[in-house]
């Protein structure tokens, strides 16, 4: 909406808005990035650096003397903030193994229904099985009838010839 020219601005301060996403990516990116070896690299450089500048004095600067006061702040303040930072990618981690967690439940769920549900239909089918007939069973059985009809034959004409 445009600003009208009719009435006045109003006065007072308004805080930034930042995307919670956006600053708990680039926590996530600060932590793993601390985490590395280059960043103790890069750190020890720094200080080897800020030590020998102030140290001995080279190109005539000395603006942080021996105990290295302005060294140590900074040292302090990136404390202060890497320790929020890496919390906060903590948090990220944990609330995402959660989801992956709930996740992993509900298809160990499903996949013990099904597996429950396959074992009801093999015994079924088991259970069928067992009342079918197999074949070498029809044929057993197709010989003894044979035999008991071949025995009533000959009871019945006992002149006929044997084969």
């Amino acid at each position: 909406m445009a600003d009208r020219l009719d009435r006045p601005k109003v006065a007072g301060f308004r805080a930034p808005r930042l995307d919670p996403d956006l600053v708990g990516k680039g926590a996530e990116a600060f932590a793993r990035f601390m985490g590395t070896g280059q960043f103790l690299m890069w750190m020890t450089l720094f200080v080897i650096v800020w030590v020998t500048i102030n140290a001995v004095g080279l190109w005539g600067l000395r603006w942080d003397p021996f105990p290295f006061i302005l060294l140590n702040l900074f040292f302090s303040v990136q404390a202060s903030y890497a320790a929020p930072l890496i919390l906060l990618a903590q948090n990220r981690q944990d609330d995402r193994d959660r989801v992956l967690a709930e996740q992993d439940r509900r298809r160990g769920e499903r996949n013990l229904a099904d597996t429950e549900y396959l074992a009801r239909e093999m015994a079924s089918l088991r259970m069928l099985l067992s009342e079918v007939a197999t074949r070498d069973y029809v044929r057993s059985e197709l010989r003894t009838l044979l035999e008991e009809l071949d025995d009533r034959r000959d009871r019945q004409d006992p002149s006929r010839p044997d084969r």
